[in-house]
């Protein structure tokens, strides 16, 4: 290869050993007129696609994997590939088969000679299409197009789609402003893009899945509707301190669903009730924040006994606060009880937060 890069394609991967190859290779016959590279991302796939990718590199030099352990996710993925590019126009592609690649270079050229700054593969503009896809999950990629219509300042036929082209340059500008959570990168660039951007789509028609299973899960959903949140309420309050504050919401229920069950219908002591309620809203509230709020940076295996261990001290010293608190508005300077309550669980969810984010799950 020369040292001028046309384009740099990235392709983000977990556990997609089955199709991999193929991928490497399509994109590699369709984008035979430029000078190129690909770089796959591998969230350390437990079925050996980096294995794989690595094997691949060390016959094709235009081929590289930066292989990702202890972090997760599409956008992510996407940010630290482009980072490591040379390439002058990004592209974007999954490596399941779903997208077809025959549409990449005129996705590229349209980037590359001026024409757009971000070229989007599209299913909702000309003869583009869902494909094979279930009417269900049909119903869900459009009712999810259009919820995050409602957000942008561009018009965008399919803001989902995650197959596009973009200026290298434009693209790297706007990554401190990304979020880099969830999987719609698409839709976290353009957001975080400042400038009037020049939007070219070519349609295609959404391929199924051959091997392999779907990333998209209940989890990811809550990770695309955090993302709306923060485009029109981040500012204020964190999205991740939103979802937090909803899990120990949720927690609470749990934790008066115990109570009752153990104190009223098992007829044990009101202690012995509180003692199983706080312990399994506790486990609960762990396991759904390391699932939800910090996916990106969710505990795996022992790692997890350590971080129950560590909310469970955080909690413990947010609840000491939360009653410190609230008592003290009380009986020192006459505040209505349910607002010295209202402070008292502000103060703890804060310390919660600020803490756990810091000793479980070490993001701040």
């Amino acid at each position: 290869m020369s040292s001028s890069v046309d384009v740099s394609l990235i392709l983000p991967t977990r556990n997609e050993a089955a199709n991999i190859a193929t991928a490497i290779s399509s994109a590699s016959e369709v984008l035979s007129a430029y000078n190129f590279e690909i770089i796959v991302v591998d969230d350390d796939s437990p079925d050996g696609t980096a294995d794989i990718v690595r094997q691949i590199a060390g016959e094709n030099l235009r081929v590289r994997c930066l292989h990702r352990i202890g972090r997760r996710g599409l956008a992510s993925a996407c940010i630290e590939g482009a980072l490591a590019a040379s390439g002058r126009v990004i592209a974007v592609m999954d490596a399941d088969l779903q997208h077809d690649e025959a549409i990449l270079p005129e996705l590229v050229a349209s980037v590359l000679d001026g024409r757009a700054d971000l070229a989007i593969g599209s299913r909702y503009v000309g003869q583009g299409g869902m494909g094979d896809l279930s009417d269900d999950r049909a119903a869900k990629s459009e009712l999810a197009t259009s919820l995050a219509s409602r957000f942008l300042k561009i018009d965008l036929t399919d803001p989902m789609s995650g197959f596009f082209a973009v200026s290298a340059e434009r693209f790297r500008k706007a990554i401190p402003r990304m979020t880099g959570r969830g999987f719609k990168i698409l839709l976290d660039f353009v957001f975080a893009d400042q400038g009037k951007l020049r939007v070219h789509e070519v349609p295609f028609v959404f391929r199924s899945r051959q091997d392999g299973e779907s990333k998209l899960d209940s989890a990811n959903a809550v990770q695309f509707l955090m993302m709306l949140y923060d485009r029109a309420l981040g500012h204020i309050i964190p999205s991740r301190f939103v979802l937090f504050a909803a899990v120990g919401a949720l927690g609470v229920l749990v934790h008066m669903g115990v109570l009752f069950a153990v104190f009223r219908l098992m007829g044990a002591g009101f202690m012995a009730g509180q003692i199983c309620a706080v312990l399994v809203a506790l486990t609960y509230n762990f396991f759904l924040n390391n699932m939800l709020t910090f996916r990106d940076v969710r505990l795996k295996g022992w790692a997890m006994i350590r971080g129950w261990l560590s909310f469970a001290l955080v909690c413990g010293l947010g609840a000491i606060a939360n009653v410190g608190v609230a008592a003290y508005l009380f009986q020192q300077t006459g505040i209505m009880w349910s607002l010295s309550a209202l402070a008292g669980i502000l103060v703890g969810s804060v310390w919660n937060f600020v803490m756990s984010s810091r000793f479980t799950w070490g993001r701040l």
